[in-house]
């Protein structure tokens, strides 16, 4: 079983609106943060959001402060991620990160994470 699937990805333009999914299973319900990563062609992976259930925080990256907005369903045990407003430089595949430790120092670091998504495209049209 595959303790991480996002779903919601797509086509759309500038201004434009989508939500994504994660759902969690398996070794990824005893996770204490879940986040959204990006990786753009020819670019590296960067980090997005994140939420720690233990302390209920959320942190955004600032090229999406304003714009996006992480949440947990704990009884669907999914992640989501609320995309408003766009921007072609929004252009990535989308993947959904759990990690089992909440230090915020370390949260916006790939490495921190130890259970990782198979992706999701978002295309962003000009």
């Amino acid at each position: 079983q595959v303790p991480l699937v996002e779903s919601g990805g797509g086509l759309v333009q500038a201004g434009g609106s989508l939500r994504l999914s994660c759902v969690a299973s398996g070794r990824a319900l005893s996770t204490d943060s879940m986040a959204w990563f990006r990786q753009a062609p020819g670019k590296e992976r960067e980090f997005v959001a994140v939420f720690t259930r233990s302390s209920r925080t959320t942190i955004y990256a600032d090229s999406v402060q304003g714009r996006f907005t992480i949440s947990i369903d704990n009884a669907k045990s999914t992640l989501y991620l609320q995309m408003d407003r766009l921007k072609p430089e929004d252009t990535a595949v989308y993947y959904c990160a759990a990690s089992l430790y909440g230090n915020p120092a370390y949260l916006r670091e790939a490495n921190t994470y130890n259970l990782w998504g198979q992706g999701t495209q978002v295309t962003v049209s000009s």
